[in-house]
């Protein structure tokens, strides 16, 4: 699946100053990483919730988890889930499964990127599909996306 036209549209009618590169397919963001040679920490990984009745989007280093049980607080929710495989067809029809980019403006979503990825220099994250992946500066991300920076992550446990 190339690049959606409407990922196309949202990023030229905003002049978004981004690169567009190619792998094999890569399923998780770790993957994503390690296929374009990047470290984790700069790849991220969009994560879909629905909290009281709205789908929210959290966008986290591939390094990193989603911690839900501080989401509730943190954004003052009552309840927090994550999206299911066929609300996420639903809401990005045009990704592949768990490719969605982190634009939640394109999608009607707030957008929550945490502290740690905010930190970082540059952004890298799926196009839509399993095989391109969008490079840019991290304060252009946050440019177009006007996200919440928040700490809404925590680092996997080592078992």
């Amino acid at each position: 699946m190339p690049l959606s036209e409407r990922l196309r549209s949202f990023l030229e009618s905003r002049n978004a100053e981004f690169n567009l590169t190619q792998h094999a397919n890569a399923f998780t963001a770790r993957e994503v990483a390690a296929a374009e040679h990047l470290p984790a920490r700069e790849v991220a990984k969009t994560v879909i919730v629905f909290a009281d009745g709205v789908y929210h989007m959290i966008v986290v280093p591939a390094s990193k988890l989603v911690d839900l049980i501080e989401v509730r607080p943190t954004l003052g929710f009552a309840q927090v889930r994550l999206a299911r495989e066929d609300e996420l067809s639903a809401l990005f029809p045009d990704c592949e499964l768990g490719a969605m980019p982190p634009f939640g403006p394109l999608y009607g979503f707030p957008v929550y990127l945490d502290a740690s990825l905010a930190g970082q220099d540059t952004i890298a994250f799926n196009a839509g599909s399993h095989r391109e992946v969008i490079h840019m500066h991290t304060a252009e991300f946050r440019r177009l996306v006007s996200p919440t920076v928040v700490s809404l992550a925590r680092e996997p446990a080592r078992i």
